[in-house]
């Protein structure tokens, strides 16, 4: 591909922006959209509004260099991504809205030979929703190029996967799909693998059910491992030196925009067949109910000791350690509903300054003050405290 060639990202979140900052110093002219003028704003001043490490170093790099530039409407270019979220409804039906008012915001821009890429993790089949939705406003789609290509980072990695790790491409036809991972051929260090856009859309959503499931695991593990008395990291450690298992870390639960999403769009579609990866879904979500009730009857036993109700120390909101991401986080679901249920709730979050109906403090602060610590999300910050009366829910004080 050209390296003079105009990109249009619509969407200027956790995947849109580091894409953009990427392909913006790799001299693509790109132009972000977002619907938060705020963002907008920090963007254009060379500045990010989200914690992503070495992010801040590209947007400031590519926007100094006036490669890249933020608005709040899309503008003429070769390449469209959509990088907007995909949620669901009440009863984990699929929501794409985000992802229709994206195609049909380009639809007055796009020009014969371009290419739009969806990058959202999405339903099967919304790839050919959205060349449908183009076709339907008055787009000759037999002249464009529509494809899927799925992002596949961790959070708090993002610059060094979007470059390293496999990408997988998926157009609405052979020619969209060989054009587009041209594309991702130009930035992409790992292999470009070619398909057609419903498997795009499957292998990703598989990947994330994959995850989950292994997850599920563990975290039905120490639950057990708690009514039996037992030390689940101990187990998990001894377990793990089989040469064939690998267990994975139990939490609070599942969070992020991903695992506690993708495997619904599975469900959803596959109904009755998709036992397994509904199964996982629900021992996560249960993990989160059982962790509350927890917390619950230790604050419970200490009033009844004590004669007062705890102070209690929630330790990370954020749905995995060390980012500010709170998609979908069930730390922050677990300390919100301690509070609406009128506990005496201290919270931390090292990664975000605010929240909106929470006492946010220090970690210093809360394990001094509380009565009991709860911890959450292991957060860097967190390792090492000395705390007598504590929860921990995610290993992040266990030691071998």
């Amino acid at each position: 591909m050209n390296k003079i060639t105009r990109v249009c990202v619509i969407g200027l979140g956790y995947i849109g922006l580091p894409t953009a900052a990427l392909l913006a110093n790799r001299a693509y002219q790109i132009h972000g959209v977002d619907l938060d003028q705020r963002a907008v704003d920090i963007i254009n001043r060379g500045e990010i509004h989200i914690v992503e490490p070495e992010l801040d170093t590209f947007v400031k790099s590519a926007v100094n260099s006036g490669k890249l530039k933020a608005d709040i409407k899309p503008a003429e270019a070769d390449i469209f991504i959509i990088a907007v979220p995909t949620p669901f409804h009440e009863g984990f039906v699929p929501n794409v809205d985000y992802v229709c008012a994206a195609t049909l915001s380009i639809a007055p821009y796009i020009k014969p030979g371009n290419i739009v890429i969806l990058e959202s993790t999405s339903p099967v089949g919304t790839t050919d929703m959205v060349e449908s939705l183009l076709a339907e406003n008055g787009i000759d789609v037999t002249g464009i190029f529509v494809a899927h290509c799925p992002e596949r980072v961790l959070p708090g990695k993002i610059m060094k996967e979007l470059v390293e790790n496999d990408r997988i491409v998926g157009g609405t036809t052979v020619a969209a799909t060989k054009i587009t991972a041209d594309f991702y051929r130009d930035f992409v260090q790992g292999e470009v693998l070619e398909t057609d856009a419903k498997t795009a859309e499957m292998a990703k959503l598989s990947e994330n059910s994959y995850r989950d499931a292994n997850i599920a695991f563990a975290n039905e593990l120490s639950i057990l491992c708690d009514k039996f008395g037992i030390n689940v990291w101990e187990i998990i450690r001894l377990a793990n030196r089989h040469p064939r298992v690998n267990i994975l870390q139990p939490g609070a639960g599942v969070g992020g925009h991903c695992i506690a999403v993708d495997p619904w769009f599975i469900v959803h579609k596959g109904g009755k067949d998709a036992k397994m990866i509904r199964t996982a879904r629900e021992v996560n979500t249960y993990k989160t109910e059982w962790t509350i009730e927890k917390i619950k009857n230790a604050a419970l036993a200490f009033e009844k000791e004590k004669g007062c109700k705890a102070k209690i120390a929630c330790m990370g909101l954020a749905f995995k350690p060390n980012i500010d991401d709170l998609r979908e986080s069930p730390a922050l679901y677990i300390t919100k509903r301690l509070v609406n249920e009128g506990l005496e709730v201290l919270a931390v979050e090292p990664n975000i300054k605010s929240y909106a109906g929470l006492n946010l403090v220090s970690y210093h602060h809360a394990v001094k003050e509380a009565d009991i610590v709860i911890f959450l999300v292991a957060h860097k910050e967190f390792k090492g405290l000395k705390v007598a009366n504590n929860l921990d829910f995610c290993g992040v004080l266990d030691k071998e």
